[in-house]
């Protein structure tokens, strides 16, 4: 062999041998950094299983709520902490778990991922995708349970929150900030005027959480489309457990929605979040605390059942400015049955609320859409939250209208009526229909002040009653279309003054004369 062969394969053994010296030296520097522990899991088995609930044994660690992973990935909460057994709420399916299967403590709460990567997204209680978009974008986790704000946090609630519905802007005002009730017998639009809300939202830099808590699939599904055709769905997100969820993602449910709507307005955003409906959300938790054999209480439900109403909602405020100036409104939905408000959960719920809405099976089938009862519902906030120009407008005109109702009512007897009883029915009657309105259809605040105005100053008096709809839309793009900076006068907050009203009672006579003159 050469003398030059020879060397070659000397010099690089011992760049071998110095390449293998340093690899040693650096994997004794990561062994150095490296504290390894022994990993400790405690870890418990299942008795039993159903219903949406699991008896475990060996958790002797596990806290109160505490998340718990089964064996294939199902979740659970702690919900009973027993001397000798832990009862936990399934957040998954049940199916192929057994008497036996391995459950491990997580070490963790409940939370959801919560960011601006949400919005336009429908996810569930546990934050999961449910749409087609692909994975979620988000900032961080938060728990679903989250103590309220403080009250040296809170401010009043002052800055009205739109509708777009007449009959609820102007008699029934709600702020941001406010906890508002709406409730009734089934089918008679409750959902129909939180949608609207939602949808008249477009403009007004506020961001909408709906909550679906037990509701069918294919209604769930309508809300979702008639959101997207109205583009609402960008400024909203949809959290859903179905009637087909187990019970426990049924109850964390509006708890995870509030999470959600609480991440922006501790950004100092303004969230309007709508629960729909608590009625299943108390079933929900009747059902989990029965198979849990909690004592149960007035109609089958437990002790707690206002607690778990009353933590949610006052999660729901206006924050003073040195803490983020947001606010959350919520919009909780609840059913009667009967027409019965003083029943158990509905009265909870208005004593725990700052006013009600309620719709009425009467006017609902008489076609008076929105169906709202104005004598039975109430706003406690009133009319701090208006802005002026309502005020103005419409000061009288609830309580001209209730006694217009009462006074329908007696002269259904037959009996006869002086002129002046007889002209206030008239107007009441044009007044209601002017209350009247179509959904997903919301009416700016100027074009509302325009027509409450001419119809609580007598303008419409002369039109019959069924052509009041198309004088309305005359009056609306007559105030549109030729008083643009009296409208954004309004929208402002600036109160109304003489001129100002004079103007549009002025636009408001002469749309309805060209309306005449076309006839």
């Amino acid at each position: 062999m050469p003398p030059e062969t020879g060397q070659m394969q000397r010099e690089a053994g011992a760049l071998l041998d110095e390449a293998l010296r340093r690899s040693e030296a650096l994997v004794e520097q990561a062994l150095a950094k490296h504290k390894g522990e022994p990993a400790v899991q405690e870890t418990g088995t299942v008795l039993s299983i159903g219903s949406g609930i699991a008896r475990v044994s060996g958790l002797a660690g596990v806290q109160a709520d505490e998340l718990v992973e089964f064996s294939g990935g199902s979740l659970g909460i702690a919900f009973n902490l027993d001397e000798n057994e832990v009862g936990v709420v399934m957040l998954g399916p049940s199916e192929g778990l057994q008497s036996g299967t391995r459950v491990r403590r997580t070490g963790r709460v409940v939370d959801i991922p919560v960011g601006e990567g949400l919005l336009g997204r429908v996810v569930d209680a546990l934050g999961r995708p449910l749409d087609d978009a692909g994975p979620l974008s988000y900032s961080e986790r938060l728990p679903v349970e989250r103590e309220a704000p403080p009250i040296m946090a809170r401010a009043p609630v002052t800055e009205p929150l739109q509708t777009g519905l007449k009959v609820v802007d102007a008699l029934i005002p709600i702020g941001r900030g406010q906890r508002e009730l709406i409730l009734g017998d089934r089918q008679i639009g409750k959902t129909a005027i939180a949608l609207d809300t939602i949808i008249n939202q477009a403009d007004k830099d506020m961001l909408c959480v709906y909550c679906a808590i037990g509701q069918q699939g294919a209604a769930v599904a309508r809300v979702i489309a008639r959101l997207r055709e109205t583009g609402a769905m960008r400024y909203s997100i949809v959290v859903i457990a179905s009637g087909d969820d187990p019970p426990g993602l049924r109850y964390i449910a509006p708890y995870a929605a509030t999470t959600v709507a609480e991440y922006f307005m501790e950004q100092g955003r303004d969230v309007l979040v709508v629960y729909d409906d608590l009625t299943m959300h108390a079933r929900a938790y009747r059902e989990l605390s029965l198979l849990l054999e909690r004592p149960p209480g007035r109609e089958a439900y437990p002790g707690d059942i206002f607690y778990i109403h009353s933590r949610l909602l006052e999660r729901s405020t206006r924050l003073r400015e040195e803490f983020g100036g947001g606010s959350l409104t919520a919009l909780p939905i609840i059913e009667t049955q009967a027409q019965n408000i003083s029943a158990y959960i509905p009265t909870n719920l208005i004593s725990i609320t700052d006013g009600q809405i309620y719709l009425s099976p009467e006017l609902f089938r008489k076609n008076h859409l929105p169906a709202v009862d104005v004598g039975r519902s109430v706003s406690r906030v009133g009319g701090k939250t208006q802005l002026p120009a309502y005020r103005r407008v419409t000061g009288d005109l609830r309580l001209s209208y209730t006694q217009f109702e009462e006074l329908e009512m007696f002269a259904r007897f037959g009996t006869r009526l002086d002129d002046k009883t007889r002209s206030a029915i008239e107007r009441g009657r044009r007044v209601r229909k002017v209350l009247t309105q179509p959904q997903f259809a919301p009416i700016p605040v100027c074009e509302q002040i325009a027509v409450l105005l001419a119809v609580s100053e007598g303008l419409l008096d002369d039109v019959e009653v069924e052509a009041i709809p198309a004088a309305e839309q005359k009056i609306r793009a007559a105030i549109r279309e030729g008083q643009p900076e009296l409208c954004q006068k309004i929208s402002r907050g600036e109160p109304l003054s003489d001129e100002d009203r004079a103007a549009i009672l002025e636009t408001a006579k002469q749309a309805l004369g060209n309306a005449e003159n076309q006839l």
